[in-house]
């Protein structure tokens, strides 16, 4: 059984900023893609960042990029998203994801499993 757990969500001024973890049990995470999505009120949810199973491979959303940073650290089990110069429009419920493959990706169909989601208000 794999379990993703976020945390580290909360409320913040734009322009300010916060680190999600994601904390992930069971082996699949030592080789796993794990990818960071988010559902904004009355949005359908989209892709913000995806690391690669050997963390040598990353990549984001253009609305986030220059701004987020996706990492692991394989000793925890855990994966975080470094967010920055956070904007109002960031404002969303943060899932993480895991996949069944090593190869990182951006197509939310590819990722099996799911965390239940941390959420993050960033205020003007």
């Amino acid at each position: 059984q794999v379990q993703l757990v976020e945390s580290g969500g909360g409320l913040v001024q734009a322009g300010g900023s916060l680190r999600l973890s994601c904390a992930a049990s069971g082996r699949i995470f030592s080789w796993s893609a794990m990818g960071w999505f988010r559902r904004a009120p009355g949005k359908e949810r989209e892709f913000v960042s995806t690391i690669s199973g050997s963390g040598r491979s990353t990549d984001y959303a253009d609305s986030v990029k220059g701004r987020f940073t996706i990492s692991r650290d394989i000793t925890k089990n855990t994966v975080y998203l470094q967010m920055n110069s956070l904007k109002p429009e960031d404002t969303a419920v943060y899932y993480c994801a895991g996949r069944l493959a090593g190869a990182s990706s951006s197509d939310i169909k590819d990722y099996a499993y799911w965390g239940q989601g941390t959420q993050v208000t960033v205020s003007s």
